[in-house]
């Protein structure tokens, strides 16, 4: 897998050629992470890449930043003899070293665009290479975690950035302050530059890489999800609420037209001589009648008996009005005259049919609600 890396120029000296040479730290050991995408795991966001001491100071890895072209950025694909000529601004001389947890290199600049852009501001080193990479979960000795450990690590160029992964640890040397002010450096990830991106988080610019943009738009996601969740659950509520209270105002309505229904005295009066007289009939066509309880409607199907079966309340009641019309209904009144019946006996019968007759309807009231 091919990577970049950087690091800081120090040191650097112009030749009487007008070249430029500098000793500096091209590459240290220790995390740099990338974006998932760039080393194979799209489904990470990020990946903390381990460099090993024992694979950036090997032998044969340290002996492949010798005599390596120097660039300016990296270019798309690895310097070769065929684009040496095209890509090429400068060299990396042969004296490697391991200084301390950083690999110091001689290197020498003959391109003068390439030493203005180093006067300007593109200060910073980034090492061009190739290396076996093994995803494997460990913590380096420092206590950092990381997900992959680079092993074989080859040099292939060394290239001038704005800024680098080393950090400003491997960086050219300053010669007095650049000429220019410092522009936005984009991010050295894998074999390419990533550039800093700016998106917007609640009204406010933000720049991240196109990792962090990544992350960002993971956790909108979820917010949305968390969002249109709680909006869900508050419309669930409110249909609840809504049924209850639909419920509830159709409760009240059937209340105020039971009250309705309501009988004052003169229709009570009226329902009861009403009940007398349906009750004195049907005992007078059939004795053993069973009135209690029942209502006028059943005791006239019960005297009509089989002549009565799925025939409507309307023809029931034509029917037994004919059935009856000639019976004579007791008239409380004569039988005071004539019997000498207790008046107060009568008015206490009469009293108790009404009390009967609002404690049904009091009770029917009561269940309503």
């Amino acid at each position: 897998m091919q990577f970049t890396d950087a690091a800081p120029i120090a040191g650097v000296r112009l030749t009487r050629d007008g070249y430029a040479v500098a000793e500096v730290r091209a590459a240290r050991t220790g995390i740099q992470q990338y974006a998932g995408s760039e080393v194979g795991r799209p489904d990470l966001a990020v990946v903390n890449v381990y460099r090993p001491p024992e694979s950036v100071f090997a032998n044969d890895s340290m002996a492949s930043y010798g005599f390596k072209p120097v660039t300016i950025n990296h270019p798309a694909e690895g310097v070769t003899a065929d684009s040496w000529k095209a890509l090429a601004v400068g060299v990396v001389g042969g004296d490697v070293v391991r200084d301390g947890g950083f690999v110091k290199v001689p290197l020498a600049l003959m391109d003068s665009a390439a030493i203005k852009a180093v006067q300007d501001g593109t200060r910073e080193i980034s090492m061009g290479y190739v290396c076996d990479l093994a995803f494997e979960d460990g913590v380096t000795p420092e206590g950092e975690p990381y997900q992959a450990i680079q092993k074989d690590i080859r040099i292939n160029h060394l290239a001038l950035v704005p800024k680098g992964r080393a950090g400003p640890q491997c960086r050219l040397g300053d010669q007095g302050a650049p000429k220019t002010a410092p522009t936005k450096a984009p991010l050295n990830h894998g074999d390419r530059l990533m550039t800093l991106k700016t998106i917007t988080v609640d009204g406010l610019p933000v720049e991240t890489t196109d990792a962090g943009a990544i992350a960002i738009d993971l956790l909108r996601g979820k917010l949305s999800q968390a969002a249109d969740a709680m909006s869900a659950a508050k419309t669930t509520h409110d249909a609840a609420l809504a049924a209850k209270d639909a419920e509830m105002a159709a409760k009240d309505a059937q209340i105020a037209d039971l009250k309705t229904k309501v009988l004052d005295g003169a229709a009570l009066d009226a329902l009861v001589a009403e009940r007398s007289t349906i009750v004195a009939k049907a005992k007078a066509l059939d004795a053993k009648v069973v009135t209690d309880g029942k209502s006028n409607a059943e005791i006239k199907r019960a005297v009509l008996g089989d002549a009565a079966k799925d025939k409507s309340d309307a023809y029931v009641d034509a029917a037994f009005d004919l059935k009856t019309a000639d019976i004579k209904t007791p008239d409380p009144l004569r039988e005071v005259i004539t019997d000498g019946v207790n008046v107060a006996d009568a008015l206490a019968q009469r009293d108790a049919a009404k009390e009967a007759r609002l404690n049904r309807l009091n009770g029917i009231i009561e269940a309503a609600a």
